[in-house]
């Protein structure tokens, strides 16, 4: 099954996947929420070919979720901005990375850390219900197929 296939399977996270289940998106959105803008400075950072960032950089402009601005006219270049589908998508980003802090340690420690802008201090992500205000776990919630 191809990835534009799971665009229409009623799971979402197929769906979801079929926007952003691959390396290098979710590496190009990484790079758009720490400011990277740029084609040039995105396949720098990545180390990823022109082809597959262009191709990467359309399917999210495609989907919503990164819109294209020139800012230079002769020659026309153009850098990317997040759009608020795309500023959606940033809990889920914060979700991977401290998953991936607390599972799949690295021996050279954390790239980053995630700090409140209040206070300066690091976060502790939390995924909580929004009616109760309880932590959300896989033992306190059953998927309901519809």
């Amino acid at each position: 099954m191809k990835w534009e296939d799971l665009r229409t399977e009623r799971c979402p996270v197929a769906r979801g996947l079929s926007v952003i289940g691959d390396r290098w998106t979710l590496l190009v959105l990484r790079d758009c929420f720490l400011g990277v803008r740029r084609f040039e400075q995105m396949q720098e950072r990545l180390g990823i070919t022109r082809h597959i960032l262009a191709d990467r950089l359309r399917k999210l402009e495609t989907e919503g979720l990164l819109r294209r601005e020139q800012y230079m006219e002769h020659p026309p270049r153009h850098e990317y901005r997040l759009t608020d589908k795309g500023k959606a998508f940033y809990p889920v980003l914060v979700s991977l990375i401290a998953w991936a802090d607390q599972n799949v340690p690295s021996d050279q420690g954390t790239a980053m850390t995630l700090l409140s802008r209040e206070t300066g201090k690091p976060i502790q992500p939390v995924l909580t219900d929004a009616n109760t205000g309880r932590p959300i776990t896989h033992r306190d919630v059953i998927a309901s197929k519809n």
